[in-house]
């Protein structure tokens, strides 16, 4: 078991949602930011969104509207619930915890999941 675990992915058509969840093990309660990140095919990795301990958010500016995170504390869950899913959505989805740097950067995460494969077909 890693000290964050990814799931939820999946392939879905355009319009339709997805919910993906990052299981954030104690050993990392510490860290002030649980983030997603995405890579897609041939493209850099970037920031999708943010949570911290105050529950404070930040989003992507492409995702705002489609996409919330928000944090289950007594299961230790970050979830990203995905609605309006566009192709342009495919990617590898990824976890990661930190505590200092700019939110948006990934510099800012010193533990990453494996990530989880999101595929959306038009």
């Amino acid at each position: 078991q890693g000290l964050l675990v990814e799931s939820g992915g999946g392939l879905v058509q355009a319009g339709d949602s997805l919910r993906l969840s990052c299981e954030v093990s104690e050993r990392l309660f510490d860290r002030f930011y649980t983030a997603w990140f995405r890579r897609a095919p041939g493209k850099e990795r970037e920031f999708v969104a943010a949570i911290n301990w105050n529950d404070d958010t930040w989003y992507e500016d492409s995702v705002k509207g489609r996409i919330t995170i928000s944090r289950e504390f007594v299961r230790s869950i970050v979830s990203l619930q995905m609605n309006n899913l566009k192709p342009d959505d495919t990617a590898d989805y990824y976890c990661a915890v930190g505590g200092f740097g700019p939110v948006r950067e990934a510099p800012t995460y010193d533990t990453w999941g494996q990530g989880t494969q999101v595929i959306v077909s038009s």
